[in-house]
């Protein structure tokens, strides 16, 4: 689809993908309107970094709220594009379906409505491979074809929440083909330099390793995928014409063995507490297994759903059709473990 002079919504702009989107898109010279909770800087911090981005004089930023039918239909009007990135993400909540499903699923037909009131051109959904699999079968590699059947409020609800509000949207535009039309970004585990203050969820990971968190090195492998890679994804499935349906956005798998051994490559082993008992074997996985019992709800179940298990993906449809290469995963962890440092997320040295 070719540029045009209109705004582009970026829904939940103090996010930490949706930033890295706003970043980009600024960069490229481009309008950007980008949807907040609050206005007020003393209530919502991260607007600031917004407001000092390169080109920032042609971002404008605008009050909506995910629950709250018609809030963003001023933010819509006039826009060609709209990219979707709003929704919560933490595993462990206390009422899943207050605090995971219902932001999802309702934000998500909220935002749509807006959009085909608008008459926008496309929109762009941050789904999730959560949508994809809830649990990763390792002789297996995972498309875009297939969708998690698993999932529910008592077993990985964020999953579940992700699997809804995608499912939602697809049976959006199925049923009322609105004027848009729907492509979706399915990322896995998202890391990298943030630009606005909070510590996101994944790169939480990198902090609780220091920090010793985990009691040895755990059977659990990622796909992991920067979140700089992440916005670019969206920009191209906004802007390629030929772009549609879903696209699987990752880079590397690594396990936690490889991940600690980086750390320890880049020096982040001295003063801090990296697990160093194997735990990643059967008899390992057996004991994470039956502690993750006496975990918080949501973490036990991801424990129990993924340890000892090896996803595997194909991300040729991401690579042919939006031309995407992905950051080699030792550049991105040297570079979030830099910028961990300098936001004060890590733990003192002991």
């Amino acid at each position: 689809m070719p540029a045009t002079d209109a705004p582009i919504l970026v829904t939940g702009a103090t996010g930490f993908v949706a930033s890295r989107i706003v970043e980009q898109l600024l960069s490229m010279r481009r309008r950007v309107r980008g949807t907040v909770r609050s206005l007020r800087t003393n209530r919502d911090l991260s607007l600031s970094p917004l407001r000092t981005l390169p080109n920032a004089a042609a971002l404008e930023l605008v009050e909506a709220d995910l629950l709250t039918e018609g809030s963003f239909d001023r933010a819509a009007e006039g826009c060609s594009y709209v990219v979707h990135t709003a929704s919560p993400y933490t595993l462990t909540v206390t009422d899943p379906q207050r605090e995971l499903v219902m932001p999802a699923v309702n934000g998500t037909i909220n935002v749509l409505a807006s959009c085909e009131r608008a008459r926008v051109n496309r929109v762009v959904l941050t789904s999730s491979m959560a949508a994809i699999t809830d649990e990763p079968e390792s002789d297996r590699v995972l498309t875009e074809a297939d969708w998690n059947t698993k999932s529910s409020l008592e077993r990985n609800p964020y999953y579940y929440s992700k699997t809804l509000a995608e499912r939602a949207a697809w049976d959006f535009v199925k049923q009322r083909r609105p004027w848009f039309d729907l492509v979706s970004v399915n990322p896995f585990l998202i890391v990298g330099p943030s630009l606005v203050p909070g510590l996101n969820t994944s790169n939480q990971i990198f902090v609780d390793l220091l920090k010793g968190t985990y009691p040895g090195i755990v059977g659990l492998t990622w796909g992991f995928v920067d979140v700089r890679d992440v916005a670019t994804a969206h920009i191209r499935a906004m802007d390629a014409a030929p772009a549609s349906g879903r696209y699987i956005c990752a880079g590397e798998a690594a396990s936690m063995r490889t991940v600690v051994g980086l750390l320890r490559k880049h020096g982040w082993d001295a003063g801090y507490k990296l697990p160093a008992i194997g735990l990643d074997n059967p008899a390992g996985d057996l004991i994470v297994r039956l502690g993750s019992y006496l975990q918080a709800s949501g973490v036990g179940s991801y424990l129990r759903t993924h340890v000892g298990r090896v996803p595997r993906y194909g991300t040729s449809k991401i690579r042919r059709e939006l031309g995407m290469t992905f950051r080699p995963l030792e550049q991105t962890i040297v570079e979030t473990m830099a910028d961990l440092q300098q936001w004060g997320h890590l733990p003192a040295r002991r």
